[in-house]
């Protein structure tokens, strides 16, 4: 049995028809990516599962029950979903641990110490230990949506529906959030999740879902999507992010040729000067600051470059991948010019060690 289906689901708002008869099923363990421009339907056809939103037509049926049928027990099968908002709608009077601990306790009958083991629990997962009995007005924006995400897996859903759940934040804060989601998917949650944030969608997704005419134009995997789209319009909206990729096997690599590229790379696209500037140093501070202390002396060089550029809100993004040692720069207490460099420039730094690979994500 499908953990959702979902058939012939429509939606207007006046003479506006945002959902025409939208089919899709959706699978345990998926991860889902739904993307797509400002107004194409991707927010209402969240919302409407969990009926936030009443459809016009068509059926929802989550984990064997129909939401939509008439009569359906719709407060009970909404508990077997939780859902993540942009704004975080924690209960400003009510700390931490009565936030996480409410409904479990009120609609689980959950003992009350019961449920604030499982929320420490919950809360050292996502670092936020500390916080457990913080007022959520003392909380930045990260905080509050990391804890925001704990009270509804303190009700243990089957599925995780997230509405563009880093929008509201400051750009140094969407890096804590997307931490949490992957951490998630690494451990299979079924999650649905809006976003305008490509590289993550790429990166966790098992399918991507794009989003136009009324429903979805076309779906695959986030390879097909971003690499091989099939029809125009997904095509025209992949394209608004630009991609650019250099490779290095040497520690005698030609830097010269690197500036050059990436030179050409923002001329091409428009980038402004000094946004290509800023590039063009943190990729060299940040590739040779790597083959000092990540690649072993008399070991090969393995190492991929890659920079993203969404037209979109002009932001730029440099991965870094490479084979040898799980070195993170950013947390040696002796950290040299170059780095301190790449600090001050980045919005948001993100390091994985790898089996294979390692990688340092930069946001500029």
């Amino acid at each position: 049995m499908s953990l959702i289906e979902v058939k012939g689901l429509t939606k207007s708002f006046g003479s506006l028809q945002v959902l025409k008869g939208l089919d899709l099923t959706v699978e345990q363990g998926e991860r889902i990516a739904i993307i797509g421009g400002s107004g194409c339907g991707k927010s209402v056809f969240l919302r409407s599962l969990c009926l936030l939103e009443k459809p016009d037509a068509g059926s929802v049926v989550i984990d064997g029950r129909e939401i939509t049928a008439k009569g359906a027990p719709v407060n009970e099968i909404r508990r077997s979903m939780g859902m993540v908002f942009q704004k975080f709608h924690l209960f400003s009077e009510m700390d931490v641990m009565d936030n996480l601990c409410l409904a479990p306790v009120k609609l689980k009958g959950m003992d009350r110490q019961e449920a604030e083991k499982k929320a420490m629990g919950l809360l050292e997962q996502v670092g936020l230990a500390s916080r457990a009995h913080a007022w959520p007005t003392v909380l930045s924006g990260g905080q509050q949506q990391r804890i925001a995400i704990c009270r509804c897996l303190m009700m243990e859903p089957r599925v995780l529906l997230f509405d563009e759940p880093t929008s509201a934040l400051d750009p140094t804060m969407v890096g804590e959030v997307l931490a949490v989601i992957r951490m998630l998917a690494k451990r299979d949650m079924s999650m649905l999740i809006v976003t305008h944030e490509m590289n993550f969608a790429r990166e966790v997704a098992s399918r991507v879902l794009f989003f136009a005419e009324g429903g979805i134009y076309e779906q695959g995997t986030p390879a097909e999507i971003f690499d091989s789209p099939k029809r125009k319009k997904t095509v025209d909206f992949i394209q608004k992010i630009k991609y650019f990729s250099f490779e290095i096997d040497s520690k005698q690599f030609d830097l010269m040729r690197l500036h050059g590229d990436i030179q050409t790379f923002g001329e091409k696209y428009g980038i402004d000067s000094k946004r290509t500037y800023r590039l063009r140093l943190c990729c060299e501070e940040l590739i040779y600051e790597m083959l000092e202390h990540g690649v072993p002396e008399g070991s090969p060089v393995n190492m991929k470059l890659n920079i993203s550029y969404a037209e979109a809100d002009r932001a730029s993004e440099i991965d870094l991948f490479w084979a040898g040692k799980a070195y993170n720069p950013f947390e040696q207490s002796d950290e040299g010019l170059g780095i301190t460099i790449l600090k001050t420039m980045a919005r948001q730094i993100r390091f994985q060690p790898g089996d294979d690979l390692h990688r340092i994500s930069i946001v500029l």
